[in-house]
């Protein structure tokens, strides 16, 4: 597969070549699925708790006698039908996080590259640079390219720190290192940009 690497001036710079090993892999939902719940249950603080019958502060004393007074027979009023008593079956606090082998999250992200690929939504840059930190001038280059949601992954060792400046100020763009090339980022922005160091950088990752 062979795709135009493109300039921030909207010029072209030529082909390159795609590995079909990860860039033409058939759109797996079920793993994405997969991966996006992974990533999203991760996230989870699970932090919300709400105190038990045990947990709540009150007396143990029977609150009246047992027979006689025409009411339910009650222990205490710490119970979970009374106003102020514990709450039965209510959430603790815990971790929601749960395992995924290395392996489905390798084929997730490759299936999540081939998937933007197959809907033309892959784009490649040749380098995330700019000779200036200002915001309108990237802004404007980006909306010339057609990028107003996109991600872009950066591949060099050492990221341009004009670019880095520049794009986050800009809403529905993001820039992330190769290495943190996720399923759930690249799904949530409408366009993929990779640049050529972070082609290369993840094809010789995933392969």
């Amino acid at each position: 597969m062979k795709l135009e690497v493109t300039k921030l001036d909207a010029s072209t710079d030529g082909e390159i070549d795609l590995s079909d090993e990860i860039f033409a892999l058939p759109v797996r939902r079920d793993l994405l699925a997969r991966a996006v719940n992974w990533q999203l249950a991760k996230r989870r603080a699970g932090t919300h708790k709400v105190k038990s019958r045990g947990e709540i502060i009150g007396t143990t004393k029977k609150a009246f006698r047992q027979k006689g007074t025409g009411h339910a027979r009650r222990g205490n009023m710490k119970t979970n039908i009374m106003r102020g008593g514990g709450v039965t079956h209510g959430p603790v606090v815990r971790d929601h996080g749960h395992e995924l082998t290395k392996k489905v999250r390798k084929l997730a992200l490759k299936t999540a590259l081939s998937a933007k690929a197959a809907s033309g939504q892959l784009r490649i840059l040749d380098a995330a640079q700019t000779e200036t930190h200002k915001t309108k001038a990237l802004a404007s280059a980006l909306d010339k390219l057609g990028w107003s949601s996109a991600l872009i992954l950066d591949g060099s060792e050492t990221a341009d720190e004009n670019f880095s400046r520049a794009v986050r100020n800009i809403p529905g763009v993001d820039l992330l290192p190769q290495e943190g090339a996720n399923v759930y980022d690249i799904l949530r922005r409408d366009t993929l940009v990779l640049t050529k160091d972070a082609l290369t950088a993840l094809e010789a990752r995933l392969k």
